[in-house]
């Protein structure tokens, strides 16, 4: 079995030289200053959250975030949206691409839904998390329900196990895509409502709440809460989509 590495600072600073690196995945880390010199192999992939990314003394940082902004025009809306109308356009075009995916995914067997594609959340978990994130950010921070958390929500690795039980999340379940879709789709139109009824004003309003527990004490605006929602609604669709090819290709030839 592999070795696992988790919450560690032991690699800080390190020099790996003339060792067998095949194989090897890094996840969730801060890798600022990171530096592959002099390597070889083949089947390398980056992704990320990445300021600047040089290749070969190439900087290929504006060329990719071009090309992801071409292939999903939806993180360009949802990364520029600042006027209550470019969220209400943003959040419309988000529920449309949902809709088709959903579509696309229901002609699966329900067995790969519940499939990961190398590693990465299946779709049934990414469209717990998507549930997670509206339930933080919308639904505690900006709405201030008294029950903001449905149990399905699916948080990221970052957040401790004691924290999402003390949320009322139950992370080892496993429900059917219809189960996870009944809570999912009634937060999606929380956010539609959401976004229908904002003013100028409302985007700038302090929020008196943070998302959750872990998260820094400090001051939330409306239009941050906003902002993280779309972005995670984007670059999860992007992934989503990505890994249905993989599922939908599987499916044809079993």
């Amino acid at each position: 079995m592999s070795a696992e590495y988790t919450q560690s600072d032991q690699f800080r600073g390190a020099r790996i030289h003339l060792c067998d690196l095949s194989g090897l995945k890094i996840r969730d880390c801060d890798v600022t200053g990171l530096k592959i010199v002099d390597c070889y192999g083949g089947n390398v992939s980056l992704g990320g959250g990445f300021e600047r990314v040089v290749v070969n003394d190439v900087d290929v940082t504006a060329y990719v975030e071009a090309e992801l902004d071409r292939l999903h025009p939806n993180r360009v809306l949802a990364r520029e949206a600042t006027s209550a109308a470019e969220y209400r356009a943003a959040w419309d075009a988000i529920e449309k691409q949902w809709e088709e995916t959903l579509d696309r995914a229901r002609r699966l067997p329900e067995a790969k839904l519940h499939e990961q594609v190398d590693g990465e959340w299946s779709f049934i978990e990414t469209q717990r998390h998507l549930l997670m994130a509206a339930d933080a950010w919308i639904g505690n921070a900006v709405l201030e329900e008294d029950a903001p958390y449905h149990p399905l929500g699916l948080p990221g690795g970052w957040m401790p196990a004691e924290v999402s039980a003390k949320l009322g999340l139950t992370l080892d379940a496993t429900p059917t895509l219809d189960e996870v879709l009944a809570p999912r789709l009634a937060r999606m139109a929380t956010v539609r409502r959401a976004v229908d009824e904002l003013t100028e004003a409302e985007l700038d309003r302090v929020c008196g709440r943070k998302p959750a527990d872990p998260y820094p004490d400090k001051d939330y605006v409306v239009r941050r809460c906003l902002s993280v929602v779309l972005k995670e609604e984007a670059e999860h669709h992007r992934y989503a989509a990505r890994d249905l090819t993989v599922l939908e290709a599987g499916a044809r030839t079993e």
